[in-house]
Parts: C-alpha cells; structure tokens; sequence
C-alpha cells in the first residue's frame, strides 16, 4: 500500500531553485495634465528660474500687458491720430484667434477642446456679439477720456454684474453686499463731475463697455453651465475671437470706410504704425495669456486683488505720459470707488464662505 504524499511532502521533494528575485520599479506613466504642468509649470522654466521668481514674472507680465494696450490704445487713437477703434479691435481679434491656435493646438498650453453641438456654437456665437460690444466700446471711449477716468468708470463692473446677476438669473446677493457697491457708484459721481476733460458721448460708451464686460461674465455662467459645454478660458478666446472678427468686419466696411486703405496709405508714408497696431494686436493677446497664467500659478482671488490695483496704476501711469489735467475731487471719487471694489470683493468673499 503505496502511503499518500502530503502537499508538504510534495512540495519537498520537488524543491524550486532559490533565485535572487529582483523587482523593478517600472514608473507611472504621467498624465496629459502633470506632462503639462512639468513643462509649463516647474520643469522647463522651473529649471531656470524658482517658483517665486516666476510667479514675480508673471505678476509683472500681466500689470505691464493690461497697462501697455490701455496706453497704445489711447496713443493710436488719441495722439497719432488713428481713429478707427472698430478696425483696431478687428486687428485684437484677429491676433487673439492666431495666437490662440498657436498657443493651444501648437504649444498645448492647454488641452484643446472641440465644439460639441450646434446649440454650443450659438451660445458662444452670442458670447461673441456681447464681446464685440464692450471691446469696440472700450476701444471708442479711449477717443475720448483719459485712461484715467477710463478706468474709474470700469471699477464699476461688479455694480452692472450685480444687476445683471439679480434681472436674468434672479440671483439675490446679501444686503452687505448691495450696501458695498454704493461707493462705487458714489465715486464715479464724483470723479465725473470734477474730470476736466469729460466728455458726453465718450462717458456712455465707456459705460456701455463696463455694462458689457459684466454682462458677458453673467451670461457666460448662464449659457455654458453644464459640464458638456464648459470651455477653458484659453478655448473659448480660441472660438470667440475670431467670431467676433467676421462680425466686425461688416460695421468697420460701413461706418470706417476704406480703412484698410488708409492704413497701407499710411504704412507707406510712415512704416512705424506697422510696428504700433501689431505691437498693440499682441499685447491685447498678452492680457488673456498673462490672465490666465497669472490664475493658473496663485489664485483667482489674487488676480482680483490685482485687478483692483491694476486701475491704479494705469491711471497714474497714463497721467504721468499725457500728462492730462486731473482735481483733487477727481482721484477722491476715483479712490472712493475702488476702495468700494475692495470693500465689495470682501463682502462677496464673506457671504460664500
């Protein structure tokens, strides 16, 4: 009678060699998201220059870029005397469409998001018009207004966002915050009754810009909502610029003229304006990219703090180069509204927290 082997028998009597195992640390495959990061983030440039040092850069970079195209602006159609604020804005969408393909198809600073539906494309087509509108405004007031007074009326976005807000969406802010936005309007009244150099039809289209700038805010969280049609800010600039070009084209052609032509009239008579409208085509692309890597490396709320100082600064900027006449009434109403703003962006970070 043959006895049955237990396993462990069996097991011994078929020994397996002993072998020096080594295990291999096969690293992760890094995502699309962290491949851009080390590119954009800390890798290339992290290389070179610390984090701090970037940030500093980049902070840099967006104050001179918001200034820079407030200032060409104002040069171009005040001072050289080229008044076609419809054709200039049509040349920043244009450069605002080109870079964006570069920047994100080509350098993929950003994934690239497609146009999912037809009802998508309407929606951003509307964003589109709202844009054209408060750019073109902007651009015209500029004719007009000094930069500084320019930026005291558009401290006043939160004011239109609240009433835009509270007429489409219903959306009811705290009495803290309403009580927050009566300095700024309080300053605008005041600055504009001292500003020396006020003019009518140049202080309702800058309004008409600040309005708009607002509207398109609140309208852009209404229509793009849903997770399917969110769009990254830098994809959306993609769509939206050059839409907003083939819609400026017509009224350039009708109100401007021939202004294609006098601009290569002038091109061959004096090549510097060459240099200035696509000098200024690019910094107005340099405020969306700057805006954008300036949130990506602090924080939305940074770039709000920096948004209140921002007209600030322009504003002393652009007097101690045109040296345009200002009151002491003038830069009270201007303080009082920003410091409103201020007052304002806190009540709002108080009631979501």
């Amino acid at each position: 009678m043959v006895e049955s082997q237990t396993w462990a028998s069996r097991r011994g009597s078929n020994p397996r060699p002993e072998t020096n195992e080594q295990v291999l640390d096969i690293p992760i495959t890094p995502t699309a998201e962290v491949r851009q990061h080390n590119l954009y983030g800390t890798g290339l440039l992290g290389t070179f220059i610390s984090p701090n040092l970037l940030t500093g850069f980049l902070v840099a970079a967006w104050y001179f870029s918001n200034v820079g195209v407030l200032l060409l602006n104002k040069y171009l159609l005040s001072f050289y005397g080229y008044r076609y604020p419809i054709f200039l804005t049509m040349l920043h969408m244009i450069s605002c469409g080109a870079y964006s393909l570069i920047a994100v198809k080509w350098l993929g600073i950003v994934p690239f998001q497609q146009i999912l539906s037809r009802r998508q494309f309407f929606k951003i087509l509307a964003l589109s018009v709202i844009f054209c509108f408060s750019v073109v405004c902007g651009n015209t007031s500029l004719r007009y207004l000094p930069v500084s007074f320019n930026q005291a009326i558009g401290a006043t976005t939160p004011f239109f966002t609240a009433i835009f807000a509270f007429v489409i969406t219903c959306k009811k802010e705290s009495p803290e915050v309403y009580l927050a936005l009566v300095p700024v309007v309080l300053g605008i009244v005041l600055a504009s009754n001292s500003e020396p150099l006020f003019h009518l039809f140049g202080f309702l289209v800058c309004v008409g810009s600040t309005a708009g700038r607002a509207l398109k805010s609140v309208v852009q969280g209404l229509l793009l909502s849903s997770e399917a049609e969110k769009l990254h800010s830098m994809n959306l600039l993609l769509y939206m610029a050059p839409m907003a070009a083939l819609i400026l084209l017509p009224f350039t052609l009708y109100i401007e003229g021939d202004v294609l032509g006098v601009t290569v009239e002038k091109a061959k008579g004096d090549g510097f304006i060459v240099f200035l409208l696509a000098g200024n085509a690019t910094v107005a692309y340099l405020v969306n990219l700057t805006n954008f890597l300036v949130t990506k490396h602090t924080s939305a709320l940074t770039l709000q703090v920096l948004g209140n100082a921002k007209a600030a600064v322009a504003a002393v900027v652009s007097v101690l180069i045109f040296k345009n006449p200002v009151t002491a009434m003038g830069m009270a109403g201007f303080a009082v509204t920003v410091m409103g703003v201020v007052v304002y962006s806190e009540a709002k970070k108080r009631c979501k927290a």
